[in-house]
């Protein structure tokens, strides 16, 4: 049964990636913009944690007296930090600059006794407040577990307000300031100077990723108010007259919809993925969900934008991507994703998840430590490196070379080639990106599989020796006999079998590094580049799963397994269908008769329709 949550918003901290996912999917009305939210929930015990949350989210609130204890109430300003404490009352199209801490206090003192004048002399013309509360975790679980929506009582942890949103008409002025002694009046002169030097330059977006501001010299910029949705009379008459969205696109699942490799909107969209990109170096999970869900959808929207209101409409969009549109749209391209190719922190956060082995984790824990680049690296924690991570590190140029399609066949067919030397029967599937249709590859997936089951029973380890002896494996990264262990059955549909570092499946695998041995005469080291490739083994019962699960774009596969989740009680492996009522195995595959498919693709059809999804071809499953 769906619960009728408020809109809610789910904080991060303390959430491990599988438990905040599992969490995600409890809330039909999760919201991915704080703004928006009534009720925000998270893993915070005291208010003082959760005003701080909320300032890293850069939510600012007012407390609402006596909604928890009773302690007198802040000020709008108390609740942040002492950086950002004074703020200016502006003028209608101005922008609040933040104060440093060597302002003087009577300084503050002024410009806070004008911004408390500025909201008396507008509470008759304003709009009452938002209400936003932070409750426990444990209200979302229990009200999961009860079956209903429990009150928040109990829960509550901090209740607040929202600043009021702009009214319509312009506001009158503020009352003229009392006299300021010369060095106050001098310094609050200084603020409103700065402001409105400010004005034009914080006009364009600023992006932000963790909790803090980006620093830009010695001054510290804080999140300003979004921009509003400018419209000429033009884009107003476009509008009216904006095509009907697509029947696909009004559910949540990018498994359901036509993703072409090439969309119409793809500039934009690319420019969206650099700033996702940016977004998962910095740790933020809830921030690359919401791009990869908004990327999804772009990606599979039929028509070439034209105003940011087309792009509001969207399912997974919302204002923040129409503003963003909207600036790309003007300038042809997002400040946000050109100041992060600017910052040299994620250069160098780029250049270390770049390594192989190397998650975003790891990545900030090698800048942490004082590294700038790979020498420093080899310098300073060599030894500290796992052997992965040293063959990565090794290889770091080579493995950054795109894999021609003609040179992805070549070693696919060679894999081939040598699974039936050592068993005949063997049929393979190149998958990835290269089945989605991309003209370059960063590394070749291939899977095997035979009609003898008995064949693919620990077959991993003898197609990787064949491929050393003949010299076309130079290193093996990894080599997991995970699926052979457990009796080549799908995996239990609660993950008990799950083993760390088996990868995002439960098959058995080979990743190794490859090179060609075979090169011209008159040199005397071998100059052809190491490339990185990924043998799969799967049994012919669940072949069609692997194919399906190898070639989709990631998006796609994760909301493969949503669907199967909440849409048919099925628990989605590559290595198999099990049913999350009784953990049995579901097959899909075999024919009316239970007869075996005759092969590795109409296998993965089969997937497709027993899970009554339409099929869709490779080539539209690009979710990115």
């Amino acid at each position: 049964m769906t619960l009728n949550f408020p809109v809610t918003f789910l904080l991060p901290a303390h959430l491990g990636s599988d438990e905040l996912q599992k969490l995600e999917e409890q809330i039909p009305t999760l919201t991915y913009d704080i703004k928006e939210a009534e009720v925000i929930v998270g893993k915070v015990f005291r208010k003082e944690r959760a005003l701080f949350e909320l300032r890293k989210q850069k939510l600012i609130t007012e407390e609402v007296s006596g909604s928890v204890s009773q302690q007198p109430q802040k000020s709008f300003s108390s609740v942040s930090p002492r950086l950002k404490q004074a703020r200016v009352a502006l003028e209608p199209g101005e922008e609040a600059v933040a104060i440093s801490d060597t302002d003087s206090d009577a300084t503050t003192a002024t410009v806070n006794s004008r911004y408390r004048s500025q909201r008396s002399a507008d509470a008759s013309t304003q709009q009452p407040a938002t209400a936003v509360k932070v409750v426990n975790l444990a209200w979302l679980t229990d009200s999961v577990k009860a079956g209903e929506v429990l009150p928040l009582d109990g829960y509550l942890i901090y209740e607040g307000r929202k600043p009021p949103a702009a009214p319509a008409t312009a506001p009158m002025k503020p009352p003229p300031p009392p006299p300021k002694p010369p060095v106050a009046a001098a310094a609050a002169a200084d603020i409103m100077k700065r402001a409105l030097a400010d004005a034009d330059a914080s006009k364009r977006p600023r992006s932000s990723h963790g909790s803090g501001g980006r620093r830009s010299g010695d001054h510290v910029h804080y999140p300003i108010r979004p921009a509003l949705l400018h419209q000429t009379t033009s884009e107003h008459d476009i509008d009216l007259h904006l095509p009907p969205i697509p029947d696909y696109l009004h559910t949540t699942y990018s498994c359901q919809r036509p993703t072409p490799i090439h969309p119409p909107n793809e500039a934009f969209i690319d420019a969206l993925i650099k700033i996702r990109a940016a977004r998962t170096l910095m740790g933020d999970k809830i921030g690359v969900r919401a791009y990869s869900s908004a990327i999804a959808t772009l990606s599979a929207y039929p028509y070439t934008l034209s105003t940011a209101n087309e792009v509001a409409r969207l399912p997974g969009c919302g204002s923040k991507i129409a503003v963003l549109y909207q600036e790309f749209k003007e300038t042809g391209e997002l400040e946000e994703a050109k100041t992060d190719e600017a910052d040299p922190r994620l250069s160098v956060l780029k250049l270390f998840y770049e390594i192989w082995g190397v998650a975003e984790t790891t990545a900030r824990e090698f800048y942490n430590k004082g590294w700038r680049d790979l020498d420093d690296v080899v310098e300073y924690g060599w030894d500290s490196l796992t052997r992965v991570q040293q063959i990565g590190v090794k290889y770091y140029d080579e493995f950054q070379l795109k894999i021609p399609r003609a040179e992805v066949e070549s070693i696919s067919n060679t894999i081939l080639k040598h699974a039936n030397k050592v068993q005949r029967g063997f049929q393979m599937v190149i998958v990835g990106g290269y089945r989605r249709g991309k003209l370059q590859s960063g590394d070749v997936d291939v899977v095997l599989s035979h009609p003898d089951e008995s064949a693919t029973r620990e077959f991993v380890e003898r197609i990787v020796a064949s491929l050393e002896r003949a010299g076309y494996i130079t290193h093996t990264l990894i080599l997991s006999t995970t699926n052979t262990e457990r009796g080549q059955t799908p995996v239990s549909w609660k993950g008990n079998e799950k083993k760390a570092g088996t990868g995002f499946d439960t098959l058995d695998k080979a990743l190794v590094v490859w090179q060609d041995p075979k090169w011209m005469s008159g040199e005397a080291k071998n100059p052809n580049p190491h490339r990185r490739v990924d043998i799969i083994i799967s049994p012919w019962k669940t072949a069609g799963c692997a194919v399906l699960g190898w070639t989709s774009g990631t998006t796609f596969q994760r909301d493969l397994r949503r669907y199967c989740k909440k849409g048919r009680s099925l628990k989605f492996d590559s290595s198999g269908i099990r049913s999350r009522a009784d953990g049995s195995w579901v097959d899909f595959e075999s024919g009316p008769d239970r007869e075996p498919a005759p092969d590795m693709l109409t296998a993965e059809r089969r997937v497709f329709a027993g899970l009554e999804l339409e099929w869709r071809p490779p080539e539209e499953r690009c979710t990115g």
